[in-house]
Order: C-alpha cells, then sequence, then structure tokens
C-alpha cells in the first residue's frame, strides 16, 4: 500500500483507508464506471488518467456493459495490477431495484477477483457520487455483500474499502465496525 493513505481500520480482511484510490498497490482496484467504460468524472475520471490511454483503448473492446456487470482490464499505469470496472445503479428512489443492482456489483467483483486469484481488491464508495445513492445505505449494502462473500471464499483475502476524505471515510469505517467488529 501507498505510504500515504490512512489507515482507519484494519480487522483480519478487512480493511478502511482514506486514499487516493489509483494509488494503492492491489490486484484490483474497483471502477465505479459508467456504462460505456470510456471514462466520466470522480473515481471512473481519475482511473483513467492515472492508468493512461490504453484503459481507454481496453475498455472501447469490452463495453458498454449493463448496470450491475462488472468487467475486468489491466491496471496499465496504476499500482494496481487490474481494474474491475463495476456500473451501479443510478438512485430513482429505491424503488427500481438499486438495492440488488449494487449488491450485484459487489458480488460480481469479488467474484471475478475470486477466480483469477487475486489476493486484495479495493472499492470505492460505488454508485454514491453523481448517480446519487445515498451513502450509508451504500455502505451497509457493500458491507453485507463482502461479508456474505467472505463466509465462503478466502480470496481475495485482502479487502480494502477505500474512502476519499474525512466525512466518506468516517462513514464507511463506522459502518464496517459495525458489520464486521460487532
Amino acid at each position: 500500500m501507498d505510504t500515504d493513505e490512512t489507515r482507519l481500520f484494519a480487522a483480519g480482511r478487512i480493511q478502511v483507508l482514506d486514499a487516493d484510490i489509483t494509488t494503492l498497490e492491489v490486484d484490483a482496484i474497483v471502477n465505479a464506471a459508467n456504462r460505456t467504460l470510456q471514462g466520466g468524472g470522480g473515481v471512473d475520471g481519475a482511473i483513467h488518467r492515472a492508468a493512461g490511454p490504453e484503459l481507454l483503448a481496453a475498455c472501447k473492446k469490452i463495453g458498454p456493459i449493463q448496470t450491475g456487470e462488472v468487467r475486468v482490464t489491466p491496471g496499465f499505469s496504476l499500482p494496481a495490477r487490474h481494474v474491475l470496472h463495476a456500473v451501479g445503479p443510478v438512485w430513482k428512489g429505491g424503488g427500481h431495484g438499486e438495492d440488488a443492482l449494487l449488491t450485484r456489483c459487489y458480488r460480481t467483483s469479488l467474484d471475478l477477483a475470486a477466480f483469477h486469484g487475486f489476493y486484495s481488491v479495493a472499492f470505492p464508495a460505488i454508485s454514491t457520487g453523481v448517480y446519487g445513492f445515498p451513502e450509508e445505505r451504500a455502505a451497509r449494502i457493500a458491507c453485507a455483500a463482502v461479508k456474505v462473500f467472505m463466509a465462503t471464499h478466502a480470496r481475495p483475502h485482502c479487502i480494502v474499502f477505500c474512502g476519499f476524505g474525512a466525512e466518506p471515510t468516517a462513514l464507511i469505517e463506522r459502518v464496517v465496525r459495525e458489520v464486521f467488529a460487532g
């Protein structure tokens, strides 16, 4: 891991970091991607900028994809060896299957990480930016999906929830403590 991150919580296989996800030396980072996989704002744009133009070329070969789906590419210029591109749902009030689609993003990302034998994977808060998913609700969905997955899978061994800034990181840390330590 990069020395500039702030480790807020570490218990067993789960870590919470306040860091720029593009700086993490892990087997895979998850990109909160859009359906076209062509880059955008927020974490998606940051990952594309840090990975270099090869990432966009690779994404053009595998996109577009549907909401809830995940695809893997190399990390190119990133410290992470791979990128898992997960398309989360746009929040429409909670009555349009958003929870199930977000759960699917986390579960499919973990399934792909396990399939590829990845030791470590780092997640941003999928769908909570411009897609408007309520942050605490998204954090609870993420933690529940990871907890269920971990009960039956040994890999990935290290699962990182990566916040970006004090407030979002404190939220995920609180929810992780409640779900995993309590």
